[in-house]
């Protein structure tokens, strides 16, 4: 037996122990009280609508831990791209903070949580925030002002196409960028919005789970960019003449500020200063660290050393991963998905990617839509009432059919956001080349651009 294959077998072995004692935990687990608690988009038909201080303060806070991810993406990616293109990622990042917050002020908002429209989009009765002011909505966030729940799911329709940005990273020309940016936040992510938290939005109404974006943000956001790797092709020198990321203390950076910006884009989920809250932060946590330590351990068994950039890939693919089951699942099922985690996106980034022979620049598809698909279905596997009496049972808990209703979200999903985004970069690259010239590719885009350098250098 080679030696691959004996590492083969012990990482198989590992994972099916660990995955075999998680199963055996969950279905041996007894019932506890339901940390209550609504997540977005939940209909609170019956509760009363009154301004909570607590509920509002939280939110408050969690629309800023959300807002500050973008600028740690910026620095994720950052790092993990070569020096000469380090600026553009920032600036990338940075538009897409100032654009989509425009279109969602504008039409993106409304789009998303308007009136529903056969239960595919929203109207637009909210335009420029019509309406949208210190009242709650009781359709949505009973106890926090409406503007509040307005600028909180703000900061998820921001980051998710800056998701994308990891595909295509060191080669789309930045006024392309900026089209598709605004078009892509249109008519990919507000519509799949609306159809998993918008009232009368037809995933929604099937009884699809997703606490915090599993399907929304990254498997919508990582389905675009597997796109966008594909439509832009690869890189000049891809692989062997592509170098390692230039600055991996920014990315571990980055990486920290995204796992402490993930408890407000989970925990500000509950929409409430609760239980519910506290047990998605207690997921989310959790996840994280044991998906971090599952691609570090993997690593460490097939190239026999443990690297940074292994744990922290890891760590950010575990926080994917529970983000659509955060609010539904028990500490011992956000291991289970922990370990997926750390598995199933090192498999993506390992094998598939090689073997399709497509450029995912910075594994954005490996990551958030392997990750993302994993997480959602996973959500159909351990979700419990018993965290959650508004959500459902998973397969471990004795109902199939939210595992197939969880399959049904990520198959619309996956099909909508690749046809959908394949179309738009195509659309779009013919009224303004996406792909920058070669000159520029080699030069950089940081000075090619935007006329900037990153770093200086001063004799």
């Amino acid at each position: 037996m080679t030696t691959h294959k004996r590492r083969i077998g012990l990482i198989v072995a590992a994972v099916g122990v660990l995955l075999s004692a998680m199963a055996m935990t969950t279905l041996g687990q007894g019932a506890e009280a339901p940390a209550t608690g609504v997540a977005p988009g939940a209909t609170t038909a019956a509760a009363p609508t009154k301004v909570d201080s607590g509920d509002t303060a939280w939110v408050m806070l969690s629309a800023g831990l959300v807002m500050m991810m973008t600028p740690a993406l910026a620095f994720f990616y950052g790092g993990l791209v070569r020096r000469k293109n380090v600026l553009s990622v920032l600036m990338q990042c940075f538009m897409i903070l100032c654009i989509v917050s425009v279109q969602w002020v504008l039409f993106g908002y409304s789009l998303s949580f308007g009136k529903s429209h056969g239960g595919l989009i929203g109207g637009l009765e909210m335009f420029a925030l019509n309406g949208v002011g210190a009242a709650p909505n009781a359709d949505y966030a009973p106890t926090i002002p409406h503007s509040v729940f307005m600028l909180f799911q703000m900061m998820f329709a921001v980051i998710t196409p800056a998701l994308i940005i990891g595909a295509f990273a060191e080669r789309m020309r930045f006024s392309a960028f900026c089209i598709l940016t605004v078009l892509w936040s249109t008519l990919i992510y507000d519509p799949v919005c609306h159809w998993v938290w918008g009232v009368g939005g037809w995933l929604k109404t099937m009884g699809a789970l997703d606490f915090a974006g599993g399907t929304v943000v990254h498997i919508n956001a990582g389905i675009a960019a597997l796109a966008a790797a594909l439509i832009l092709g690869k890189r000049q020198g891809f692989p062997s003449m592509i170098s390692p990321p230039h600055s991996l203390p920014f990315a571990t950076l980055g990486a920290g500020l995204l796992w402490f910006g993930w408890f407000g884009f989970n925990g500000g989920s509950s929409l409430h200063a609760d239980g519910l809250a506290g047990s998605a932060m207690v997921a989310t946590h959790v996840a994280a660290a044991v998906a971090g330590l599952t691609w570090a351990g993997i690593d460490w068994i097939w190239h026999g050393k443990p690297t940074t950039l292994g744990m922290i890939t890891g760590a950010v693919a575990g926080l994917v991963a529970v983000t659509p089951a955060a609010g539904y699942v028990t500490p011992a099922g956000a291991i289970g998905i922990g370990i997926g985690a750390g598995l199933l996106p090192w498999l993506a980034v390992t094998f598939l990617k090689p073997r399709m022979n497509y450029d995912d620049t910075l594994d954005a598809f490996g990551v958030h839509g392997v990750g993302g698909i994993w997480g959602a279905i996973a959500t159909g596997l351990w979700a419990t009432k018993t965290v959650n009496e508004s959500g459902g049972n998973g397969l471990f808990y004795g109902d199939a059919h939210q595992l197939v209703v969880q399959l049904t979200a990520v198959g619309a999903t996956i099909v909508y956001a690749f046809v959908g985004s394949v179309i738009l970069f195509k659309v779009v690259n013919v009224f303004s080349t996406l792909r920058a010239g070669a000159h520029e590719e080699r030069v950089g885009l940081d000075l090619t651009e935007h006329k900037e350098a990153g770093y200086t250098i001063i004799d």
